[in-house]
This record gives structure tokens, C-alpha cells and sequence, in this order.
């Protein structure tokens, strides 16, 4: 397993179906881990290392806040872990509402322009720190009647992969993983009759996460990183 003693982790939707496995990837790996979402308590994670900060990232004052209380309270953000995203769809585009398309682009692309935005600054004043933000297969595989979540997807992968241009001159590190659809409680809710073994599984990204943040995963940036289990093809 990695070792990230000493190191100070910020993710982003810590709390949800993905977030839990990577905050607990993180904590067993030894980091200090500040979690964030719209609702979060200490208490969701029983870690001496874990510091719960509830925020609505799709507001920029509201991130802004966020960075400075970490900061604050940990002097450093070595590892920004963006998980925060939401899934809405269902119809073809003409019959899309405005209300959707505004709730995917704040949700998937929005709050990550607002936390890069309060992030990056830091990083490039300690001259280090690692990216790695969860989008979706369907940044890269565009599916129908989910024109709003694919675009805000391939808008964050966009996003992210001109943060890892913006930054490559100093040991800053930014990637997205692509994952299908993933083994969570929503997903097996959504799809009752379907078999979550050929999906991808959480602890496995939890894991990808880590290498990309560990030293190993120190010459990788602006990948965008499809996991598709056994969706593949």
C-alpha cells in the first residue's frame, strides 16, 4: 500500500458511493484527509485523521472558503481527489430542459472550475501537488438521451487536462478517470436486474486514485484513464 504520512488529502464528494472507498483508501494509507460535500460530519468516518468541511462547491465563494479552512487547518493541500458529480438524463436533447442542463454543468463542471480554481494557487506555491478528478465513460463515449451529463463530463476532462498543460512546469500533476458504471448502492438501485459483478468496482478506483497521487504515479498527467470492467467494448 502506499504511504501517505504527512501528506494532507482534500476529496471532493468524500461521503458518496465512490468518495467513501477513496477516504478510506486515503486514512488506511496513513493521510490526513479533509472530506468535503453537502452534508458531512466527522462522524461518517470514525479517524482521528479525517476532518469532515461541508460546502456547496457549485458556489465559487463557497470553495474559496473551503482551500482557506483547510489551509488553515493544515497548512498544505497535497492532493486534490474531485469525486463530486451528479447524473440527471433520460430524454433526447430537444427534449432536455434547461433546468438539467444547468444542474449537470454546475454540478460536474462548475464546482470543479471552482475548486481548481481555489486549489491550484496553493500547489503552485509549494511548487507540487496531485490532481485527480472521477468523470465518465461518457466524456470520451458520448451515449444517447444523456446530452447534458456527457457534455459536462467531456467539459471536465477538458478542463482537467488544460490544468495538467497550465501546470507541467512545476511538479504538478493532473488526470481524470473515465470510469463506466460503477458497483454503488444507486446504481444497483437504478438497475435492480442487472449484474453489478461486470461493472466496475469502487475499490478498485479508490486504488487508481492512490497510485496517481503516490510517487509511482509522479510522471502521469493529463491521462484520461478509462476503467470499464467488464462493460468493455
Amino acid at each position: 500500500m502506499n504511504d501517505f504520512s504527512n501528506r494532507v488529502v482534500l476529496i471532493t464528494g468524500a461521503n458518496g458511493g465512490l468518495g467513501t472507498d477513496i477516504t478510506e483508501e486515503f486514512l488506511a494509507a496513513g493521510a490526513q484527509v479533509a472530506g468535503t460535500s453537502l452534508a458531512i460530519a466527522d462522524a461518517d468516518f470514525p479517524n482521528p485523521r479525517f476532518t469532515a468541511f461541508a460546502a456547496d462547491l457549485t458556489d465559487a465563494q463557497a470553495a474559496q472558503k473551503l482551500a482557506g479552512e483547510v489551509i488553515r487547518r493544515f497548512q498544505k493541500i497535497d492532493v486534490l481527489v474531485h469525486v463530486m458529480g451528479g447524473f440527471a438524463g433520460g430524454k433526447p436533447i430537444p427534449e432536455t430542459e434547461n433546468a438539467i442542463w444547468e444542474r449537470m454543468i454546475g454540478i460536474n463542471l462548475m464546482s470543479a472550475v471552482n475548486i481548481l480554481r481555489a486549489v491550484i494557487p496553493e500547489m503552485r506555491q509549494a511548487t507540487r501537488g496531485r490532481i485527480i478528478a472521477i468523470g465518465s465513460r461518457n466524456a470520451a463515449e458520448p451515449a444517447a438521451n444523456v446530452s447534458a451529463y456527457s457534455a459536462s463530463k467531456a467539459a471536465l476532462l477538458s478542463l482537467v487536462q488544460t490544468a495538467a498543460l497550465e501546470n507541467k512546469d512545476l511538479d504538478i500533476t493532473a488526470n481524470v478517470i473515465l470510469p463506466a458504471t460503477m458497483n454503488t448502492l444507486a446504481n444497483r438501485k437504478a438497475s435492480p436486474t442487472a449484474d453489478p459483478a461486470k461493472w466496475v468496482q469502487p475499490k478498485r478506483v479508490a486504488e487508481l486514485v492512490a497510485f496517481l497521487a503516490s510517487p509511482a504515479g509522479a510522471q502521469i498527467t493529463g491521462a484520461a484513464i478509462p476503467v470499464y470492467g467488464r462493460e468493455a467494448g
